[in-house]
């Protein structure tokens, strides 16, 4: 094995794969719940979702090593008490509020916490000027 100059380093997100254990439950729960733009499914098991073109991809893990909750996926956004607000009214319960994590220069960063329809954790964040 030879040494190489040229550094390999990973700055780019294609796709985040989150494995469902019912597609379509999962799909309604993307698509109508949270709002986001389903760009196709690809039957039986597999759905795939534009999030500002990164592709956010559900799917029913065929290999039971692939079969378990995701890490959570932040969802940013612009005003994160008013998107919680909106999720709570379309019946999203959040296992963390909106809260305060840090304070970084000017800037404050708030997250929130939510299961969605499979078990899997997701959030919200938002970066605000303090």
């Amino acid at each position: 094995m030879t040494q190489s100059n040229t550094h390999l380093g990973l700055s780019v997100i294609a796709q985040i794969a989150v494995p469902v254990k019912d597609i379509n439950r999962a799909v309604a729960f993307y698509r109508d719940s949270l709002g986001m733009k389903l760009m196709f499914q690809a039957p039986p098991a597999l759905a795939f979702f534009d999030c500002n073109g990164i592709r956010l991809m559900l799917d029913v893990p065929e290999d039971k090593q692939f079969a378990h909750p995701s890490c959570p996926v932040y969802f940013k956004v612009a005003d994160i008490q008013a998107a919680a607000n909106a999720f709570k009214i379309k019946g999203i319960h959040f296992i963390l509020d909106p809260h305060v994590i840090t304070k970084m220069g000017n800037v404050t960063i708030g997250m929130a916490f939510f299961n969605d329809t499979e078990g899997n954790t997701m959030a919200l964040t938002s970066e605000v000027p303090s």
